[in-house]
C-alpha cells in the first residue's frame, strides 16, 4: 500500500472515529509506527488533521467538545502519568469532587485502585466516573451525582447541577480542561460546563487541574478558571520549556508527570 492510499484511509478513520492511534494504525496497515507517524505529519502539514501524542484527531473537533468515546482514545499514556501524580493529593477519608472528561476519568480509575481511596466521598458531574464507582465491589467509597443536562463528553451541567453543587463542600476538586491559554487561564468549549466547573471550584478548599501538554496548543471558548484561582496544575513532562517557565510564573504549583513510553510509541 502506497502512502497516498494509507493517508486516505487514515482520514477515513478520523471521519468515523474522530481520533486514531499510531499503534492501532500500524497493526491495521501492517507497517511500522514510524511510517504512520510520517503519514500523519504530512496530513498535519496540509491542515487535514491535528497531531496529538500517540496519534491524531480530526480538525473538525478542535473548537467543539469531542464525544467521550473519541476523547478516551487520545493520549492514554499521558493521562495515566498525570493520574499517577494526582492520586498523591488524596488521603483516605477525604471528600473530593471530580469533573467531567477523560483525564478526570482516568484519574478516578487510578484513585479507586489505590489505598488512598479508602473511605472517601466523591462528588461528580461525570456519568462515567459515577458508573465506575458504582461498579466497585467495595462499598467503602460513596458517590454523589449532581444531576443536570448531559453534554457530549457525558458530563452533567447546567442550573440543576450548579444548585446541587452549591449546597455542598469538598476538600479538593479535580478538573480537566479543553485548553490552556496564557496568561488567561483554563477554557472549555461548552459555556454550561464551564459554569459548572466554576461552581465546583467555589465549594472546594483546593483546586487541581489535570491536563496533558497538548492543551497548551489548542483553543476554546469559555474561561472557567484563571491561573491565580488554581492551586495546582498537573501535566506531563512533554510540555515545552518555555511554556513550563511561563506556567510556573502564573500558577501556585506545577507538577510534571513523567510518562514511560513503550518501545513502539517512542519509535
Amino acid at each position: 500500500m502506497i502512502s497516498s492510499q494509507r493517508q486516505h484511509l487514515i482520514l477515513g478513520r478520523l471521519r468515523t472515529r474522530g481520533a486514531v492511534r499510531i499503534t492501532a494504525l500500524s497493526k491495521e496497515f501492517g507497517v511500522s509506527a514510524m511510517t504512520i507517524r510520517r503519514d500523519i505529519a504530512e496530513l498535519a502539514d496540509k491542515g487535514l488533521l491535528r497531531r496529538v501524542h500517540g496519534g491524531a484527531v480530526s480538525t473538525s473537533a478542535l473548537l467543539s467538545e469531542p464525544l467521550f468515546s473519541v476523547k478516551s482514545q487520545m493520549d492514554i499514556g499521558l493521562k495515566d502519568a498525570i493520574a499517577g501524580e494526582a492520586i498523591k493529593f488524596v488521603s483516605p477519608g477525604d471528600v473530593i469532587a471530580i469533573g467531567g472528561g477523560t483525564t478526570a476519568y482516568v484519574f478516578a480509575q487510578h484513585l479507586l485502585e489505590s489505598p488512598n481511596a479508602n473511605g472517601i466521598t466523591i462528588l461528580t458531574n461525570s456519568i462515567p466516573v459515577a458508573e465506575l464507582v458504582q461498579a466497585l465491589e467495595s462499598k467503602d467509597v460513596e458517590v454523589i451525582v449532581t444531576g443536570g443536562v448531559i453534554t457530549r463528553s457525558n458530563s452533567l451541567v447546567g442550573p440543576i447541577a450548579d444548585k446541587v453543587i452549591a449546597s455542598l463542600r469538598v476538600n479538593t476538586v479535580f478538573l480537566g480542561t479543553h485548553s490552556v491559554s496564557m496568561p488567561r487561564g483554563f477554557l472549555m468549549p461548552n459555556s454550561l460546563e464551564a459554569a459548572t466547573d466554576m461552581a465546583m471550584m467555589d465549594i472546594a478548599d483546593r483546586t487541581i487541574i489535570l491536563t496533558d501538554h497538548t492543551k497548551w496548543s489548542s483553543t476554546s471558548l469559555s474561561l472557567f478558571a484563571k491561573f491565580d484561582q488554581v492551586d495546582t496544575v498537573i501535566t506531563d513532562d512533554g510540555l515545552d520549556p518555555d511554556s513550563v517557565a511561563k506556567t510556573r510564573d502564573l500558577v501556585k504549583e506545577l507538577v510534571l508527570a513523567h510518562q514511560i513510553e513503550t518501545e513502539e510509541e517512542s519509535e
